[in-house]
């Protein structure tokens, strides 16, 4: 009995034993669970802040460049070709004697107005004069003669041969004075035209060569034109009617008009066809040879999209412009591909990529690259 109450004690001290054991077991759990939520917080805590530091620090590490934006319009574009033209009157014309002589009078200086026919100078024709009179005695002879003659035939006195014969040399005196005269006309130089005498080449006692060298020149300039020389390349461009714009450099003055002759043969030296423009009245004292720049336009649009040609880039996909978008709430700059039609004065024409409205970084686009965020002035 003793021996199994000692039992049953030494049991129940076991299951003392376990059941305070067990108990300063939860105690421990729970205790450690307690110390465990408080390192969470504090954790939570400090991931929470990190987390904010961390934001402003990448905020703050972002390069932005500052860039101006522009909004794309449609307007009016036009290309010119662009060539040097000289001014000259709708006449102007060298004149050269047609016989050679000595200078014996001039009778016009530079700039005065002369008409069509006017005597410009006279050759030394003295001995053309001196064959003339000679032979105007002989024809006066001769008619005598046939005078006589044609009487006496009236009167069917005398024989036919007699009478044709007087008036055969009559008739070839009067030719030779007449060729004779013609030949003296020939050593008056006369003007061709209606203008104004602009070059006198010779003076009085020089000799004057036929045809050889212009002593004289004589322009008209009612009607100016401007004459140039386009390459063979814009033949299919240049035609009668195209709008030009002529410059004129020395008086800083611009005028429109048109092509009114494009000539239909090539130089073969150079390559070149000629054009002409009439010119109107305007601001400018037009000279002979002045020099003009002649803007041909070859090519119209209306409503054209239009960049200074520096906004257009050059990549190995072909060319593009930069624009902007909104990406992870930064603006950043993209590539947007571009082709691009005319030229002309720094100005390029885009034929496809953009439309009015579009908006292109116009300002700081030089140093950036794909992706890089921009900040919008």
């Amino acid at each position: 009995m003793k021996t199994n109450l000692m039992q049953l004690k030494k049991g129940i001290s076991i299951c003392l034993i376990i059941l305070l054991a067990a108990c300063s077991s939860t105690v421990d759990k729970k205790a450690e669970l307690d110390k465990l939520k408080k390192q969470h917080d504090d954790i939570a805590d400090q991931i929470k802040k990190l987390e904010t530091e961390l934001k402003l620090t990448d905020s703050a590490s972002v390069n932005y460049t500052d860039v101006v934006v522009t909004e794309v319009k449609a307007s009016e574009f036009n290309h010119y070709i662009e060539v040097q033209g000289k001014v000259d009157g709708e006449d102007n014309v060298a004149v050269a004697p047609q016989a050679p002589g000595i200078v014996t009078n001039v009778y016009v200086k530079e700039g005065d107005m002369v008409r069509k026919g006017q005597v410009l100078a006279q050759l030394d024709d003295n001995v053309l004069q001196q064959q003339i009179a000679g032979l105007n005695q002989q024809l006066a002879f001769a008619t005598n003669i046939f005078n006589k003659q044609k009487a006496l035939w009236d009167q069917k006195i005398g024989s036919e041969v007699q009478f044709l014969t007087a008036k055969n040399n009559k008739e070839s005196l009067e030719k030779n004075l007449a060729t004779i005269q013609q030949q003296v006309d020939m050593y008056k130089i006369k003007s061709p035209i209606n203008g104004s005498v602009e070059e006198v080449g010779v003076k009085v006692g020089q000799m004057a060569a036929a045809g050889a060298v212009p002593v004289f020149r004589v322009v008209n300039f009612s009607s100016a034109k401007i004459v140039a020389d386009i390459a063979e390349v814009y033949a299919p461009k240049v035609k009668p009617g195209n709008e030009v714009l002529v410059y004129f450099p020395d008086f800083k003055e611009e005028m429109k008009s048109s092509i009114r002759f494009s000539s239909k043969y090539i130089n073969p030296t150079n390559r070149t066809f000629q054009v002409e423009v009439r010119l109107g009245q305007g601001k400018v004292d037009f000279r002979a040879n002045m020099i003009a720049v002649v803007k041909i336009n070859d090519y119209h649009n209306s409503h054209a999209i239009v960049l200074p040609v520096n906004l257009v880039k050059d990549s190995q996909d072909g060319k593009f412009v930069y624009t902007t978008a909104l990406e992870g709430g930064k603006t950043v700059a993209r590539k947007l591909k571009v082709e691009v039609g005319q030229i002309y004065n720094g100005l390029a024409e885009i034929t496809s990529g953009l439309k009015d409205g579009d908006k292109v970084i116009s300002t700081g686009f030089n140093s950036l690259v794909e992706g890089q965020a921009v900040k919008i002035k």
